[in-house]
């Protein structure tokens, strides 16, 4: 019984010795300090774009990739950018 009982508690001291001092080792830890500022980018006002703030708010109303794009950047109100990272219609699988 005390054979076993010293094996357990080796065996418990080792663990606990791996997992707090060897893992940190060879793993960064890695912290995330909250919400952090996406910068915008620039209006986009060009000539070679045919769309147009229409109202349109939501990427079902979308044709394409570049029209989401387009309306994120240009437009007020969409709800197209759900984490802000500044691509719109992520999950969206038609683009």
């Amino acid at each position: 019984m005390k054979k076993i009982l010293l094996l357990a508690l080796i065996g418990f001291g080792a663990w606990n010795y791996y997992t707090n001092n060897v893992n940190s080792a060879s793993s960064p830890t890695i912290r995330w300090s909250g919400e952090t500022d996406v910068p915008k980018e620039a209006p986009i006002y060009s000539s070679q774009t045919s769309f147009s703030c229409d109202g349109r708010q939501h990427c079902s109303q979308m044709t394409s990739r570049a029209e989401a794009e387009f309306f994120t950047r240009n437009c007020p109100n969409t709800k197209m950018d759900g984490d802000r990272d500044g691509i719109p219609c992520e999950n969206d699988s038609r683009f």
